[in-house]
């Protein structure tokens, strides 16, 4: 398929993507990590260091990424690196407002979201929740790691428990950080690692990894109410916003995108992604594509 990448003046783009923005009858917003990254929520450097610089020196690993699957000798010390790395990524905020610059811009527009991210930050920043789509999980999720019944379990409790248990407190700020009163251990208690209440077996996190990821009602329900906010808008001029989507999961997000926008002589097709923004020829005359740090862009309409 021939692609058209971003190309012209910048001001231009942003001009086309306002009057896009304000011509919409809806808005989908198509969501992937590099939306997250733009408000800070980095897998690397420093925020990797402060938080894993133990797990760090003793493994060899540098980024949150890779620790996710390293084979660690037991469940103590796996859900030490587990409960830091979802509190982190799912119950502090993200370090910039980027999320809430983009819910104040699309607001008071008929909108929806489908969203790669597991980081529920959509929620955190005051999208309606009838509005998200978490294709992919939560990190907030907990599900039986061999299915016993579709069903997952809320873990802010456990988590909490698991990160005071190596010695971490949550600050005034919101961040975690060392108690101060004794170096944070790399394990946690037997007592915490997580089991499923009905068959026993030990539990995972809800992450679309292989076919064992539960789809459980609330996962449903919230594909239903997606399918029938593209199904009831029709042929309405409907503004395709991409945002920080990659080439891990195209079959969601991306391509669907391309296709509604093609089928649609009313839509159009934008993406916001740095170093990686681009559009098929065939809906080149109908798309925006914007080679820019996203949070950026959102500012910049925000205040335009």
């Amino acid at each position: 398929m021939p692609i058209t990448k971003s190309t012209g003046n910048y001001s231009d783009h942003i001009r086309r993507l306002r009057e896009a923005l304000d011509a919409a009858d809806a808005v989908v917003v198509g969501a992937g990590a590099g939306l997250s990254t733009s408000a800070g929520f980095t897998y690397t450097g420093e925020r990797f260091e402060r938080y894993f610089s133990d797990f760090a020196d003793k493994y060899g690993f540098r980024d949150m990424y890779s620790g996710g699957f390293y084979p660690f000798p037991d469940p103590e010390e796996f859900w030490a690196y587990w409960s830091r790395y979802i509190f982190i990524n799912r119950y502090m905020d993200a370090p910039k407002p980027v999320y809430d610059n983009l819910l104040a811009l699309v607001k008071d527009k008929d909108y929806f979201v489908i969203t790669t991210n597991v980081d529920h930050c959509f929620q955190k920043a005051g999208f309606e929740k009838e509005r998200l789509f978490y294709t992919q999980g939560d990190y907030g999720l907990f599900q039986c790691s061999e299915p016993c019944r579709q069903e997952t379990f809320d873990n802010e409790s456990m988590i909490r428990q698991m990160t005071e248990a190596q010695g971490y407190i949550q600050g005034d700020d919101g961040k975690l950080c060392p108690s101060g009163y004794t170096v944070p251990k790399m394990s946690v208690p037997s007592a915490l690692v997580p089991h499923c209440p009905h068959c026993g077996r030990p539990m995972t996190m809800n992450l679309r990894a292989d076919d064992r990821f539960v789809e459980d009602e609330g996962w449903h329900r919230a594909a239903e109410r997606y399918e029938d906010f593209l199904r009831t808008r029709g042929q309405q001029r409907i503004l395709f916003l991409e945002l920080g989507v990659g080439h891990n999961t195209p079959g969601i997000i991306k391509y669907p995108f391309w296709r509604m926008t093609a089928q649609n002589k009313a839509a159009t097709y934008a993406c916001i992604n740095y170093g990686e923004a681009f559009c098929p020829e065939e809906i080149v005359d109908r798309s925006i594509v914007v080679n820019a740090d996203i949070g950026e862009v959102v500012r910049v309409l925000l205040a335009d």
